[in-house]
């Protein structure tokens, strides 16, 4: 499917959006990037959902400080400007920036309900994107700091502890050798999940899947695992 693309500010986030080259409306998908902001990698990713039949929102996670519009490298000085990144943004923060950019789709004559996806913090960004009542599915490609409630400037944002809050659908995607969420961490927020009564949900383990294993940039790239990944997705979204 031929794609149009768009960059648009919900002001002040600078916001990639993404959708299909037909009339029509389609479901809108809030995509959270992981701590390198609107990288091609990400790019490529949200263009494959796009094709899929979506309206692909992906804004920047760090859009108020030093760190809007910059796109960080895929190196150790990249990583530690996005830790920094995170370390200086509370959940508060990040809930108000999430808001916004769900009313943007919530707004957009092409859109006809709304969806949410994200890869790594932004898996943990998108879980609590699904608070909303809008979002009737949710994906969390390995979301960090989930388990435990990291988040930002918080130690524990308490993510899980709000899991009855979610409405809509929900399926999360783990690889089998992530340390940042490792197997006990997983079971942790399972059972977590089932005891909020979460229990319309899908759970993938990708045997040898490390942490960001959809990343296309670097040795953690699994290609297989990663079309994989993205077509249970569309179908998990496709079939809500």
């Amino acid at each position: 499917m031929k794609l149009i693309e768009d960059e648009v500010r919900v002001g002040d986030i600078r916001t990639v959006v993404i959708r299909p080259d037909k009339s029509g409306t389609w479901p809108g998908l809030l995509l959270y990037t992981d701590i390198f902001q609107l990288t091609e990698s990400t790019l490529r990713t949200a263009r494959r959902l796009a094709s899929a039949g979506f309206v692909v929102a992906v804004p920047e996670i760090y859009p108020h400080g030093p760190l809007s519009g910059v796109v960080l490298e895929f190196d150790d000085a990249g990583k530690q400007r996005g830790l920094a990144g995170a370390a200086a943004t509370s959940a508060a923060e990040f809930d108000a920036d999430r808001l916004a950019v769900l009313d943007h789709l919530s707004d957009r004559d092409d859109v006809d309900r709304i969806f949410v996806t994200g890869f790594c913090i932004g898996g943990h960004l998108a879980f609590r994107a699904a608070f909303d009542s809008r979002v009737e599915a949710t994906v969390c490609f390995y979301p960090t700091g989930l388990h435990n409630g990291a988040l930002g400037k918080d130690a524990d944002a308490g993510s899980l502890q709000r899991a009855g809050e979610i409405q809509g659908r929900l399926m999360i995607v783990f690889g089998s050798q992530d340390p940042h969420v490792p197997a006990d961490a997983r079971l942790a927020i399972l059972q977590r999940l089932y005891a909020e009564g979460l229990t319309d949900l899908e759970l993938h383990v990708y045997t040898g899947g490390e942490h960001a294993f959809m990343r296309d940039i670097g040795p953690r790239h699994d290609p297989m695992l990663t079309d994989h990944a993205i077509v249970e997705a569309a179908r998990f979204l496709n079939e809500t």
